[in-house]
């Protein structure tokens, strides 16, 4: 059985993103020690909290550039909420911050689209998926995910938009770009849309 990594820097629920990963079949191993991507098959990179606070955890962490080799090494890797920003180039909250650099672009606040419309976004919305992406296999378009967020990452190229939702104008909910997967939702938060996402990432 294929080993998932589930990366401890003291910004992530941890416990949460464990249970679904195990209830999904992967055998599963928390560890804040960067060397353990040495024998991971998949790495999970959770987050909550701020950009630039996630950062600096990272980096006192030593994962930086850890996470980074670990592209090069073809490892599937898979950003979930502050994880999918950290992927980043860079970050604006609690000030400009460098990020891993994993996928070009930025990460910026929501901007409201009407009086009515709340910062943070806080719970169920629709994702609709671009082309084909082997995250959403078995998915149906506009299916609802469970998000809280008051930033969004707003990618370079559209090729890395993996999916968008509708709030605040429209905004990307998932990333993809080689073996680099991220998602703005909380898979483990989603019911069975969101477990099968997280089967999806097993089996690359």
């Amino acid at each position: 059985m294929s080993k998932t990594l589930i990366v401890d820097y003291g910004m992530g629920n941890l416990g949460s993103v464990r249970r679904a990963f195990e209830e999904c079949g992967a055998d599963v191993f928390i560890s804040g020690n960067p060397s353990d991507i040495s024998v991971a098959d998949h790495i999970v990179l959770p987050g909550v909290g701020a950009f630039a606070d996630g950062m600096t955890a990272l980096n006192a962490a030593g994962w930086v550039d850890a996470l980074r080799r670990s592209t090069t090494e073809m490892i599937p890797l898979l950003g979930i909420c502050l994880g999918m920003q950290l992927l980043a180039d860079r970050g604006f909250e609690g000030g400009e911050t460098e990020g891993l650099g994993l996928i070009p672009g930025e990460v910026r606040r929501l901007e409201p689209d009407s009086a009515e419309t709340r910062i943070p976004h806080v719970g169920w919305n629709e994702v609709h998926p671009r082309c084909a992406n082997p995250l959403f296999s078995a998915i149906a378009e506009g299916t609802d995910f469970y998000f809280v967020h008051s930033y969004h990452f707003i990618p370079l190229t559209a090729d890395d938009i993996a999916a968008t939702t509708p709030y605040c104008g429209t905004f990307v909910s998932a990333l993809n770009r080689g073996t680099v997967f991220g998602t703005q939702f909380h898979p483990e938060k989603s019911s069975r849309a969101g477990f099968q996402v997280i089967r999806n990432f097993l089996a690359l």
